[in-house]
């Protein structure tokens, strides 16, 4: 073999693999930038903890609302441009959470902050895929994932400094800001266009309506996958400080015990993902993570005691780690579809997961009992792995 042809293909497979890696982390960065500053903003503006709670109704709407606008315009202009644009409205909108006076301001900039970051979500996963292309039989996509993870992080540990410092989030998010504009005008070169999307989108419109049901269904069953596994994730990030303080009545330093446990194997588990799953295969993999996410919470739920809970948490985070890049990464290789269209449909489904799964919760434990209300999102971690028994992956 000529290692001459050889070395350009390396490079260039590289170049968009750092410069992908580069968007995960700037919008990690970005996200936990906002969750850092939010008992900040709270206060400033005398929100209630009810009122906190409909505030932040307004990223997933808009997020939701995105959807629809991304799967329409990534095959127009290609998913290159358009988490260059989404990526610094990002960091703007970030600087404008910051600068708030009134919960009508905090409401609009949330809710476009969620429509933008999910474009950029859309575009970064999409480019993603185009890099795995490159690295074959080689799966790369979870260790993205959990660049975004340890981006989070790093997030938070910025927050705490300008908290421990009294910088005023606007000042914060400004540095934030600027990290993203260099970061993107950096790395943006290195981006690939999307050499399918003209012709995805023209072959779509040949294909009858019972062919476009059959191009659609194996999106559906991913679809279903992932709304399952966030229902579980989502129930981690908002539910997990209450069952903690509420269920193990853990003393006030060992209350955020649950949430770090399951956000670091969250974060470990992604980049060992890829690995699993090239030696195992896709459908091992989302088997694996299913039995995993439910055992977890039925340890839990058994016995609720501040270790066990802890090891459960752990075993719920590893479990969940892999299952989005996974289906993300499945999603993108859909025939005659471009990988945006396909991505943008899986998150319609996959998404609304993690938008009803912490309400579910809610109401379970308003009739019942929280440990009630996890043993039912452990179902959702078995139907995880049922789901990909009988599924074609």
């Amino acid at each position: 073999m000529d290692t001459t042809t050889l070395r350009p293909v390396i490079k260039s497979r590289l170049s968009l693999r750092i410069a992908v890696a580069a968007m995960f982390f700037m919008s990690g960065l970005c996200f936990a930038s906002w969750a850092s500053r939010i008992p900040t903003i709270k206060q400033f503006l005398h929100l209630s903890e009810a009122g906190l709670g409909g505030v932040l109704l307004a990223i997933p709407s808009g997020l939701m609302c995105s959807l629809p606008f991304i799967g329409w315009i990534i095959p127009k202009i290609g998913s290159r441009k358009l988490l260059i644009i989404s990526m610094v409205l990002y960091g703007i909108l970030l600087v404008g959470l910051g600068a708030a006076q009134n919960i009508f301001q905090l409401v609009v900039c949330l809710f476009c902050y969620g429509f933008v970051g999910n474009a950029a979500n859309i575009s970064f996963n999409t480019q993603a895929v185009a890099a795995e292309r490159l690295y074959e039989s080689h799966p790369i996509m979870a260790s993205f994932h959990g660049i975004w993870s340890i981006a989070g992080f790093i997030g938070a540990g910025i927050g705490i400094f300008m908290i421990g410092n009294h910088i005023i989030p606007f000042h914060h998010f400004i540095v934030i800001l600027i990290i993203m504009i260099i970061g993107t005008v950096i790395t943006s070169r290195n981006l690939t266009e999307d050499s399918d999307k003209i012709q995805s989108e023209e072959t779509l419109v040949v294909l009858s309506i019972r062919e476009r049901l059959k191009l659609m269904s194996p999106l559906l069953k991913l679809g279903i996958i992932a709304f399952c596994s966030m229902i579980c994730e989502g129930a981690m990030v908002d539910w997990s400080g209450v069952y903690f303080k509420n269920v193990i009545n853990a003393q006030a330093g060992w209350i955020g015990a649950g949430y770090f446990a399951f956000m670091s194997t969250m974060a470990m588990g992604r980049f060992t993902a890829d690995w699993f799953a090239g030696k195992y295969g896709l459908k091992r993999t989302l088997q694996l993570s299913g039995s995993l996410t439910a055992a977890g919470l039925l340890i839990s739920v058994l016995f609720p005691y501040l270790l066990p809970s802890m090891l459960g948490f752990m075993l719920v985070g590893a479990g969940v780690s892999s299952v989005v890049p996974m289906i993300y990464s499945s999603a993108g290789k859909t025939p005659n579809m471009s990988p945006g269209v396909a991505l943008a449909a899986v998150s319609t489904i996959g998404f609304s997961g993690l938008l009803i799964g912490p309400a579910i919760i809610g109401f379970i434990a308003g009739i019942a009992t929280l440990r009630a209300s996890f043993l039912l999102i452990a179902c959702m971690g078995l139907s995880v792995a049922i789901l990909s028994t009988k599924s074609k992956l």
